[in-house]
């Protein structure tokens, strides 16, 4: 199976015969992580499972008739010229488990990834990792806390992972790339697909900043199977998991657990009680996950040097720009508001201003872009890193 060197050898190592073998296999249906773990342990390589006859491959315990018979008819037959190609053309590294690079604290997982295919640097720094998950559907309140924390760990060298999604996960992402710090997208596709398609400028900048990571070839789609298998990787890659507003039955609850099982911390936000997307939270904390209001709790948490916590602490406090400036009674209506939406009736009881005082006022400081209006005549503040 020769492999044409690429003529961008700057960014894509040429690839050896054993990760291009691994590589294969992996394409073969139903040959997953686990099962070339399986294999390797017998046969030794990769090269010599896929050199390997049927009755051979039939000893290996746990491998079906089925799926030995699979591997000797596809082992020759799989896209893997077409695979190659775009592994180059997308700028992507292949590591294997057994490459310096690959990721420790991965390695130490129950079913660890053979292959990740990576589009950007993984570096030994991101071992210092928090893993931030949560609702697709984020609230106000969801988005500007992740937000804000995902900030703080940035600030405080932590690298921010997560998956990618959007609402809180894409949140994560681009606080932390905004805050000048890294992130690791875990990908439940090919690194070849953009999912969700509106991440695709998100995505060039984790690879500049970071890296998005996968355990599929190249050629995978997004399929909804994917998904819950990656969240052990993004918890896998943490030393805890932070999870910012999940209803009682949200995928994040999965990579709580699979971190709980992994031995790593489960960190929790609290919420709303009258909201279902605290439901999941505030069962996990019931269940001993961390409660988590500052990073400092995090960072108490994993017994880790606190020294820079109070500063990250207090950068993501400021919520208007500095050059805003704001007469007496803005600054009144600005006092009663905050990042949960507050019904404009509220608004003008807690600044004890008449109402008609209180709308025009709040046309003002959405004019100004320091609030955001929502549907039912509700009204918050915006997201600090807006500003």
């Amino acid at each position: 199976m020769p492999y044409a060197p690429c003529t961008r050898e700057e960014f894509i190592p040429l690839l050896s015969a054993e990760t291009i073998s691994l590589i294969t296999l992996s394409l073969i249906d139903g040959v997953g992580s686990a099962i070339i773990q399986k294999l390797l342990g017998f046969f030794g390589s990769a090269e010599e499972v896929l050199a390997a006859s049927y009755q051979e491959l039939s000893q290996v315990m746990g491998l079906t008739p089925d799926l030995c018979r699979k591997i000797v008819d596809q082992r020759d037959k799989v896209p893997i010229s077409e695979e190659l190609k775009l592994i180059e053309k997308h700028v992507c590294k292949v590591i294997t488990i057994h490459d310096e690079a690959y990721p420790p604290g991965l390695q130490t997982i129950f079913d660890p990834p053979q292959i990740l295919y990576v589009k950007g640097e993984l570096l030994p720094q991101d071992s210092m990792a928090i893993s931030i998950v949560g609702s697709r559907r984020a609230t106000n309140y969801g988005k500007n806390v992740c937000d804000q924390l995902s900030r703080q760990l940035a600030v405080n060298g932590f690298t921010v992972v997560s998956g990618f999604a959007r609402g809180i996960d894409s949140i994560s992402h681009r606080a932390a790339l905004e805050a000048g710090g890294r992130t690791i997208a875990v990908m439940g596709n090919g690194l070849s697909f953009v999912y969700p398609a509106e991440n695709a400028k998100l995505m060039e900048e984790i690879a500049g900043s970071g890296a998005c990571i996968s355990e599929f070839p190249m050629s995978v789609p997004p399929m909804g199977t994917n998904f819950p298998r990656r969240n052990r990787v993004i918890s896998g890659l943490s030393l805890g998991t932070l999870i910012i507003e999940a209803s009682e039955k949200s995928g994040s609850l999965i990579t709580a657990r699979l971190a709980a099982e992994q031995g790593r911390e489960v960190f929790a936000v609290p919420g709303e009680i009258f909201s279902k997307m605290s439901k999941g939270t505030h069962n996990l904390i019931k269940q001993g996950a961390a409660l988590v209001e500052t990073v400092e709790d995090i960072i108490s948490a994993l017994s880790l040097d606190t020294s820079r916590a109070s500063e990250a602490q207090a950068a993501p406090e400021i919520e208007k720009p500095p050059d805003v400036k704001l007469v007496d009674e803005e600054q009144t209506v600005w006092d009663a508001l905050a990042h949960t939406p507050t019904h404009i009736d509220d608004i003008a009881r807690l600044s004890e201003l008449p109402p008609s005082k209180v709308s025009s006022i709040l046309v003002m400081l959405e004019l100004k872009g320091i609030i955001q209006q929502l549907p039912g005549k509700m009204f918050a503040r915006k997201m600090a890193q807006r500003f």
